[in-house]
């Protein structure tokens, strides 16, 4: 069976703030082939992505994305690998490549698995999906009080672990850093998980990370997120060899294996942090969980966008049982609420279960996708090259 189209479409809230919230606007990805529908989300520049699609060849090594997807047959797992590697193969030296294959390869996942009538994750080879520990995914309040009130919040919530991140932590001063933590300690209470992500703010700068340690102790802390960019891996060798011991987290920013790999490996991080829409999909991120089982380091999903990516952040670890936590954003944007007709809710026992049905088990509101479409349009040298499909 031949992949019979690959259709994006650009959705966007009306304004797009300038704050560390993925959520505001999102690069849908449809491939359909034999009747059915696949779906997929970039997690990168919606634009950018697209005309990595359709851009030019520059070279061998720099064609565009398309080059290795169109006309390609769909007739196995094995097939969604190969497509993958053509990508890497023929796209080597455009660097929107691995975004937008994340993209894609998520379509692909859930189209073949619409196909066969199975679940992602036991294309992956799972018997079962086990439940996770979401982690309320939020941002710091402007004051320690905006952020107790939401600690609170999260708490009444029937939340068990929470992650505060960027904001204006790690920006004003140590002072106003130790007033946010036992702010958000003092509304979680002592019983509930706690992580902080740093957003890289400390990048290049080891001591200004290392002076927040005894603080990050004091509250009882279970992991600090990116204090650093990713591949600083010195950096992050150096912080996580420091006292007070605190875990780090990182590897969100990770766009291929290798780099992910090199996260592992030498970074000294308990928890690597894949997002499937950037890392190049559900493919790169399974062989991520794969090499972090044996790593003695922990795979945590990461997504901050719709419940389309959250459901595709979860099969690559699905069914590995030791791995039990997993983000879970409380703060998204209409946009990304709304173009999903599924949402993955906590039980009642306040658990996450991977959605059981063919595919990635969420299903795309159209009308919604309407709502928030981009309409675009590419040309080159006046012939048009894109244009938003119908949905």
């Amino acid at each position: 069976m031949k992949i019979e189209s690959v259709d994006f479409f650009y959705v966007s809230m009306p304004e797009v703030l300038d704050i560390g919230d993925g959520s505001q606007d999102a690069l849908l990805v449809r491939i359909s082939a034999g009747g059915n529908e696949g779906w997929g989300e970039c997690e990168a520049s919606p634009l950018t992505s697209i005309a990595s699609y359709v851009c030019p060849m520059s070279h061998s090594a720099c064609k565009p994305v398309k080059y290795s997807l169109e006309g390609e047959r769909i007739e196995s797992v094995n097939d969604i690998y190969r497509i993958s590697n053509l990508v890497h193969e023929n796209s080597l030296d455009l660097l929107q490549a691995d975004h937008t294959l994340s993209g894609i390869d998520t379509a692909l996942w859930d189209l073949f698995g619409k196909m066969t009538g199975e679940p992602v994750y036991r294309l992956l080879g799972y018997n079962k999906a086990n439940p996770k520990v979401p982690y309320a995914s939020q941002l710091f309040g402007d004051t320690p009080q905006e952020s107790f009130d939401k600690a609170l919040k999260s708490k009444t919530d029937g939340y068990k672990a929470v992650k505060f991140g960027w904001g204006p932590f790690g920006t004003k001063g140590l002072k106003a850093d130790i007033e946010q933590l036992h702010a958000v300690r003092e509304g979680l209470g002592k019983d509930i998980l706690l992580m902080v992500d740093a957003g890289t703010v400390w990048n290049g700068k080891v001591d200004q990370a290392r002076e927040r340690l005894a603080a990050l102790k004091s509250v009882d802390v279970f992991w600090l997120e990116e204090p650093f960019r990713n591949l600083y891996l010195e950096d992050y060798k150096s912080l996580s060899e420091s006292t007070p011991k605190i875990d780090i987290a990182g590897g969100e920013g990770c766009t291929n294996f290798a780099q992910a790999q090199a996260m592992i490996k030498y970074a000294g991080i308990k928890f690597i942090q894949i997002d499937v829409g950037r890392v190049g999909g559900i493919s790169a991120a399974k062989q991520v969980a794969d090499l972090a089982l044996v790593s003695n380091v922990f795979y945590v999903n990461h997504t901050f966008t719709s419940h389309l990516a959250l459901s595709a952040s979860l099969q690559p670890y699905a069914g590995i049982k030791d791995y039990t936590i997993c983000e879970y954003p409380v703060e998204l944007k209409p946009l990304a609420k709304e173009i999903t007709k599924t949402s993955i809710l906590p039980d009642e026992d306040g658990y996450i279960n991977v959605p059981d049905k063919p595919g990635l088990g969420v299903e795309i509101d159209t009308q919604s996708v309407k709502k928030y479409l981009i309409n675009t349009e590419i040309k080159i040298g006046g012939e048009r090259v894109y244009i938003t499909p119908d949905i």
